[in-house]
């Protein structure tokens, strides 16, 4: 233990102010790109990567000779299949740079208790109920541990707090933002008016309109909840994880989104499985 004490004070005593610039340096762009990463998925991309290079190191420790070779030649073709991966993240990441600002450095993501989620919940769930009986058609999605920042950024930011009359106002029929998705993170509207990716599944109902096929498209590509309300029949649907849950009441919806984003993780995998099934 001595010997690591004064090892390290040698050390520090090497260093020189251009090297503590430099680490700094170092230090931000590296938490600037994760930061960057976390509103994408990359992110989901970035652990698979670390997965696999972990999984290499081991088959390597282990003698483990034939998966160390398949390991280490797709990692000698790694580096081109990093670009065409991350191309959306690193186009992003361009563009971010060009209107860059210092005060935008961190980015610390706002703490959110069971009480918000609980007042957000009941919010989202009234709001739904009230456009059902009028049959406005609404889009909500309510973000997770996926971020969503690709799809916040093709609508208007609002940055409100959730209640259910700015809902409703939001989904008025022929106003501007009424066709686009709302975005929910950290209990706030952070945005609305957003395009959301179509599903490419061919055997939904044929009933089902372009709002379900979005949010059942979103649902495909991340872990949000999506909350649908149909326009024609005014009937309100929940997309999880590519599939649908369809003719919810206001008690049904608040329950669901309970059990989504309140209830503990080892919970949530075994709800889902039963409450949601494949629309055909």
């Amino acid at each position: 233990m001595n010997a690591f004490i004064e090892y390290m004070i040698k050390y520090i005593q090497l260093l020189r102010i251009s090297d503590l610039i430099d680490i700094l340096i170092v230090a931000v762009i590296i938490y600037y790109l994760i930061n960057l990463l976390r509103e994408t998925r990359g992110m989901q991309l970035v652990k698979g990567i670390a997965f696999l290079f972990i999984v290499f190191f081991l088959s390597q420790w282990l003698k483990l000779n034939a998966l160390n070779y398949i390991l280490g030649g797709a990692m000698q073709i790694g580096a081109f299949a990093l670009i065409v991966i991350f191309q959306p993240e690193l186009r992003n990441l361009l563009e971010r740079m060009g209107r860059f600002k210092v005060g935008r450095i961190i980015d610390l993501a706002a703490d959110t208790s069971d009480d918000d989620i609980q007042r957000t919940i009941e919010s989202v769930s009234l709001a739904a109920a009230n456009m059902s009986d009028s049959k406005t058609g609404a889009l909500i999605v309510m973000e997770r541990s996926t971020r969503l920042g690709e799809f916040i950024s093709t609508g208007t930011m609002l940055d409100a707090n959730v209640s259910s009359g700015l809902l409703e106002n939001i989904f008025v029929p022929n106003t501007p933002l009424h066709d686009g998705a709302v975005i929910i993170r950290n209990n706030k509207i952070v945005t609305a008016g957003c395009l959301l990716p179509l599903t490419a599944n061919n055997n939904l109902s044929r009933d089902l309109g372009t709002r379900h096929r979005a949010a059942i498209g979103l649902s495909e590509v991340t872990d949000a909840v999506i909350i649908v309300v149909s326009e024609e029949t005014g009937k309100i649907s929940i997309a999880l994880n590519g599939s649908l849950t369809r003719n919810l009441s206001k008690d049904s919806l608040s329950k669901a989104l309970n059990k989504m984003l309140i209830q503990k993780p080892n919970t949530n995998h075994k709800i889902e499985k039963i409450m949601f099934w494949r629309t055909k």
